[in-house]
């Protein structure tokens, strides 16, 4: 049996593209091939669906389509044949479908309104196109009418009608003056959908007689006019004035002022409204409302929130717009009016239907006879669409029976197909909002099998490297694939031998014995077909003779082989690297035919030296190093730096070039290497030298390219082993000509530095550079994509210009070109430049928050759209704060922290969280102008933890058999504590340890009273807290029973260390059996309070050392979370500090201290963050305690100060320098002013909270 194997995508045959055509309509068959087998007709093109044509020009209806053999063209008209041989106007296109109706020489295109259907038909089948409807386009004039002037009183509404004529398609209305200015528009006056222009309110600048409406029809390129409409605006006074002239002083007059009204709509009318949109069209909702002062809009959805990154808001909020709408965009939105006075709103229910979309379309089927298969076409939309089956353009139900073919639904299943089921069909799915129509044919195919792979075809391969061989085949039904060895060998088979779905033979591990040929033979029902190809194995090549590793010194000779032994068929190229590069470019280096030979070795010629053989089907290497040492010494042999070069002499004037020459000077034992030219410039930069070449030390002359406009003098400097000599006299002065410039300036820019201007600067070329007196620059920016002409303007030898009135944020085309008195540079490269940034429009939105641990979160956000970025995109900020404590309630300093995240990324860890607490977080975009508003905070919570150690641990009133404990609550309880563990143990005069008692506390309790205790006998106290997750760091203490009943009290252990006592008597404990010690050392050594101050890649760890002295300490770290041993770091001398380096930001560490040689004896551990970036802690440096003791330090020095003045004035009387102090007050003595409070940045997001936590 065959072993099959999956095609490879590389090696596909075409039996296998023909079974794909079932998911692919356009099929990359053979091009001989293809010219021979049958095909229906495909429509390759076709005019849209809604076809509006421009009533002045030929109209081109177009249908394309291909087939074997070529299809030929039929039309319909209304549904009727459309005869085009019997209308003069009309033409079909030579080998295609496309009709071309001649409306420029006398026809009319109302005449051929209508809708057009093309087929497209050969002997395989028919396939047709959409129903192509035709409509020449519409721009009518407008209706004559007479206009009455509008007479307003200010602060009125007002809506002045455009009402335009109806056009196909639809004009684009704009008002504009008298003088083809664009009436400006605002939030009191704008524009609304239906052409109409609305004041909100009047005001008298709004009195003019040139209001003009403009339609404009794009397909005609058209621009029709409406009457100018007049608008008079009476203010109160101007109202008063008149009133006053015509009554007499008894009357009682005057118009009301101008009252300010709350908002009414003025579009659209009523309470509610209805709209329907269809799937992926654009959403516009309007509100436009009258009121004074002007009412803001605002737009809300009810029930839900508006789509982020798909709403937009145009014509200052009035219209709501909502890009490629979905069903889920259906429901109830409401515009709120709203001015100081009231608002009003109103309700807009959208519903969205959808046209029929696809969700699997047919697609072509290629069967051979007998085969089965099935054509599925399946559609959505809102309402349903119906699905209709044709075959050759004739409903499916009137079409010629089929045997093979079965209706069911949205689908067709073929069974046992014939050669005449071929057929084009046609898949129509339609609701009131559109339709679909999809040609997909099925071709039954009965073809003898035929190989592809070109005859004799030659394959070489090495020695136990795999053999593919092709057999690249088609037919139908699909051929069997046979292969032999030789043109009478017996078929191939076994383990040795691969079979490959699309014909190739594998022979995996090809041996000189397989070297022959080999016939590939395809046959089915309709007969068979072979093919021989050849099959060479060639000898591996090798390298015999490898290079060796070589030591030699410096100065000598060296030698690496590389011998070697190839297929004599193969011709062989071998190349020499140093260090995986080519060889320098030396001629030191020889390569030879088996060898690379290095003469006068250098120390730069140490390295790895390989040898690479190449041949057409393999490639060997090997590598050896070259070791450089220095040769023995020789004495008596003073090196030093050559001596200056000296008589130097320029020949050859010319006025780019000159020729300078200079005699050695003395090398001193020490070859020169090369000389250094270098010139100075007198015109322009007198006593600079510039480096100019450089040539080898061999050589005394050298041809200097020159810039015009420069007063030259050179110098040579010789450079040996030891170094540079001084410079030479320099040469005499050559003054070139003037030209124009050769080069254009350098590091062009364009960036703006406010939102409307472009500020371009570049390098200003050097003195030398200008070529000619009278530097100036030619600047010119057009906008990029844009079809405008370059701007220019010329400027002095300055480097910087400032564009202003640019639009915010868009690309410029740049080019700075240098001229002077002579002519310009050469046309300069352009640039591309960004006018200036203004602040981020829209805020993240989709903000979420994912708590990994008590003091870890990942945040979650949607980026904006790159266009409200309104300048380069920096990245997100992340601002988070505490807001309170979940395990306490109490007034605390609230600090904000900040996180940046560069570029567009859309998630983040915040590190160092508390435990069991309530924190607020938000997103901001940032680009270079700055932060862009807000997202909605979030509200997220952390998990509980362990907590912290007992804030302190007393031991209090010592008696013959009772202690008195108290303690603290832990000051970072992290979370609700549910108790407290106590353990102590016995120790006697020999330092053992008894064993240990464990009691556990309730958690409100503050005290405990041990009673039957031994008497005279010291005990160790271990005390930590708990809650729900675990236990909390331990503290330790130690107390001793007092001798007797009469004996004096000791002082309490832990006195003098700033603990409160408290306390609280609890049930005793009983100890009746003295114990049995164990040996622990004199005194107890205990570390405690370990802090880490972590930055991104290190972290400052700190600790308290109770116990012996000249300990060794160590700490251990490593990954929060991780099962991975710890690592070890031990600690120079008995520092209590040490600095862990080299660590990965954004990562949270566990870390604790401990001592060698103490088994066991090391601190709780203590966790801590490194940011993925810095976080920006704001601080109020008012609250801090330092800062308050420096002013109280600062304060009392003064009045210390003050107090010896006053003493020493009061004894001392009147002496000299008093006087003279009191002539001449020094100003600068003066009272201090009260400090304001302030301090910088460390001000910003620092405030106390006044609701407690």
């Amino acid at each position: 049996m065959m072993k099959k194997k999956s095609i490879s995508a590389s090696k596909a045959s075409l039996v296998l593209f023909l079974c794909q055509m079932i998911s692919a309509l356009d099929v990359p068959l053979d091009s001989k091939l293809l010219e021979e087998l049958s095909q229906p007709p495909t429509i390759t093109q076709q005019s849209p669906k809604d076809y509006i044509v421009d009533p002045r020009e030929n109209i081109v209806i177009q249908c394309e389509a291909k087939g074997k053999p070529p299809p030929s063209f039929s039309w319909t008209r209304n549904g009727t044949h459309f005869d085009i041989d019997k209308d003069a106007q009309v033409t079909m296109k030579p080998n295609s479908g496309t009709l071309v109706i001649n409306i420029m020489n006398g026809g009319k295109a109302e005449a051929y309104e209508g809708v057009y259907q093309c087929t497209a038909r050969n002997e395989r089948g028919a396939a047709i196109s959409n129903n192509i409807v035709i409509r020449p386009s519409r721009s009518p004039l407008w209706t004559k009418e007479k206009l009455e002037p509008n007479h307003v009183r200010e602060g009125d509404s007002l809506v002045l009608h455009c009402r335009p004529p109806v056009g196909l398609p639809p004009p684009i209305i704009f008002w504009m003056d008298n003088a083809f200015q664009r009436l400006p528009q605002s939030e009191r006056v704008s524009q609304g959908l239906n052409g109409d222009l609305y004041f909100s309110n009047v005001q008298p600048e709004d009195t003019r007689e040139d209001y003009i409406c403009y339609a404009r029809f794009n397909h005609t390129q058209t621009i029709q006019q409406k009457q100018p409409i007049s608008v008079k605006v009476f203010s109160m006074d101007s109202l008063n004035d008149t009133i006053a002239a015509n009554l007499s002083d008894t009357d009682i007059y005057g118009a009301k002022p101008v009252t300010e009204r709350q908002p009414i709509l003025l579009t659209p009318t009523g309470s509610t409204s209805t709209k329907v949109e269809l799937r992926g069209n654009v959403l516009l909702l309007e509100c436009i409302a009258a009121g004074l002062p002007t009412p803001v809009i605002r737009w809300i959805k009810e029930g839900g929130e508006l789509p982020v990154n798909r709403t937009f808001f145009e014509n200052f909020k009035k219209t709501l717009k909502i890009i490629d709408v979905s069903e889920a965009d259906s429901g109830n939105y409401k515009c709120i009016a709203r001015n100081m006075l009231g608002s009003v709103h109103h309700v807009i229910s959208v519903t969205v239907k959808a046209a029929p979309y696809w969700i699997t379309a047919p697609r072509n089927l290629v069967l051979s006879p007998g085969e089965d298969g099935t054509l599925i076409c399946r559609a959505n939309g809102n309402p349903k669409p119906n699905i209709s089956w044709f075959a050759n353009g004739v409903p499916i139900a009137i079409a010629p029976e089929d045997p093979s073919r079965k209706v069911d639904g949205d689908t067709i299943i073929f069974s046992h197909v014939q050669e005449r089921s071929s057929a084009v069909y046609q898949c129509n799915a339609s609701n009131e909002y559109g339709y679909l129509l999809s040609n997909a044919f099925v071709n039954v195919l009965a073809e003898p099998p035929r190989v592809l792979t070109p005859a004799n075809k030659l394959y070489q391969v090495i020695a136990d490297s795999p053999a593919l061989l092709d057999c690249a085949y088609f037919g139908s039904p699909k051929p069997e694939i046979e292969w032999f060895k030789g043109v009478k060998g017996s078929i191939l088979r076994g383990n040795e031998y691969v079979f490959h779905d699309n014909g190739t033979l594998e022979i995996p591990v090809a041996q000189k014995d397989s070297t022959g040929t080999y016939t590939c033979v395809a046959r089915n029902e309709l007969g068979k077909v072979q093919n021989e190809v050849r099959l060479e194995v060639k000898d591996p090549t090798m390298i015999i003779k490898q290079p060796e590793y070589k030591v030699i010194q410096r100065y000598g000779q060296v030698s690496f082989e590389c011998i070697i032994r190839h297929d004599s068929t193969l011709l062989p190229t071998v190349i020499w690297l140093k260090d995986n590069d080519e060889l320098p470019d030396d001629e030191r280096f020889l390569v030879g035919k088996d060898n690379l030979t290095i003469m006068n070795v250098t120390d730069k010629d140490d390295g790895t030296y390989t040898c690479i053989v190449n041949t057409t089907l393999d490639s060997v290497s090997a590598s050896a190093v070259l070791t450089v040492v220095a040769a023995p010494p020789t004495p008596a042999i003073i090196y030093a730096r050559p001596n200056p070069p000296f008589d130097l002499e320029l020949t050859g004037q010319l006025e780019r070039s000159v020729e300078l020459s200079w005699i050695p000077g003395d090398e001193n034992n020490s070859p020169i290497r090369h000389f250094v030219i270098e010139y100075e410039d007198g015109l322009h930069e007198p006593g600079v030298w510039h480096y100019q070449t450089e040539v080898p030390g061999t050589q005394t002359t050298v041809q200097l390219k020159l810039s015009p406009y420069v007063n030259y003098s050179f110098r040579v400097i010789a450079v040996n082993e030891i170094g540079r000599s001084q410079p030479s006299e320099p040469s005499e002065q050559y003054l070139t000509k003037s030209a124009n410039p050769d080069e254009n300036p350098s590091n062009v820019q364009g960036i703006g530095s406010e939102p409307d201007n472009l500020v371009i600067t570049w390098e200003s070329l050097k003195g030398f550079q200008s070529n000619g007196p009278g530097l100036q620059y030619k600047v010119s920016w057009r906008q990029k994509d844009v079809d405008d002409e370059w701007t220019s303007v010329i400027v002095a030898n300055v480097s910087k210009y400032i564009v202003s009135g640019t639009p915010t944020f868009v690309p410029y085309e740049i080019k700075v070109q240098a001229l002077n008195d002579l002519g310009y540079a050469p046309e300069p490269s352009e640039v591309i430049g960004h006018s200036g940034e203004d602040l981020p429009m829209v805020a993240p939105g989709n903000v979420q928050v994912h708590v990994i641990n008590s003091t870890l979160a990942k945040v979650h956000w949607d980026p904006v759209p790159l266009k409200t970025v309104r300048g380069h995109l920096q990245g997100y900020k992340v601002y988070y704060w505490k807001v309170q404590s979940l395990s306490r309630r109490s007034r605390r300093h609230i600090e904000k922290k900040i996180l940046t995240f560069r570029g567009n990324k859309t998630f983040g860890m915040l590190p160092g969280l508390e435990p069991y607490s309530s924190y607020k977080l938000n997103v901001r975009v940032v680009n270079g102008k700055g932060e862009g508003p807000a997202s909605p905070d979030k509200v997220f919570k952390t998990p509980e933890g362990v907590p912290s150690s007992p804030s302190f641990l007393k031991i209090t009133n010592p008696t013959l058999d009772s202690l008195t404990l108290e303690w603290g609550s832990p000051t970072h309880p992290n979370g609700v504590l549910t108790s407290y563990i106590l353990k102590f143990q016995p120790i006697n005069n020999t330092h053992e340890l008894g064993p240990l008692v464990e009691i556990r506390i309730p958690a409100n309790e503050s005290s405990l009273i041990l009673k039957n205790l031994n008497y005279s006998t010291r005990y160790k106290f271990y005390f930590n807290a708990q809650t729900s997750v675990g236990s909390g760091s331990q503290i330790t203490e130690e107390a001793v029973t007092i001798m007797d009943e009469a004996g004096i009290l000791r002082p309490a252990v832990g006195a003098g260390k700033g603990y409160s006592e408290i306390l609280f008597a609890t049930s005793p404990v009983m100890h009746t059996v003295r114990p049995t010690f164990y040996k622990v050392q004199p005194l107890y050594p205990r570390i405690r309070n370990v802090t880490t101050a972590a930055a991104e890649t290190y972290a400052n760890i700190s600790w308290e050392y109770e116990g012996p002295d000249h300990a060794n300490f160590y700490v251990e770290y490593g990954v929060a979370g991780s099962k991975e041993d710890w690592k070890k770091e031990i600690v120079n001398g008995s520092r209590s500090f040490f600095v862990l380096k080299g660590l990965t930001p954004g990562t949270a560490y566990k870390v604790r201290v401990g001592a060698e040689g103490l088994s066991g004896f090391r601190s709780s551990e203590d966790v801590f963050e490194t940011g993925p970036a810095m976080a920006s802690r704001q601080i109020d440096i008012a609250t801090q305690g330092w800062f308050i003791g420096l002013m109280c330090a600062v304060a009392l020095l003064i009045l210390i100060l003050l107090i010896v003045c006053f003493i020493r004035r009061n004894k001392g009387g009147k002496y000299p320098v008093k006087e003279k102090e009191d002539a001449h007050a020094d100003p600068e003595i003066q009272p201090m002013k009260e400090d304001d409070g302030t301090f910088g940045e460390y001000r910003l997001f620092s405030f106390v909270s006044s609701a407690p936590f």
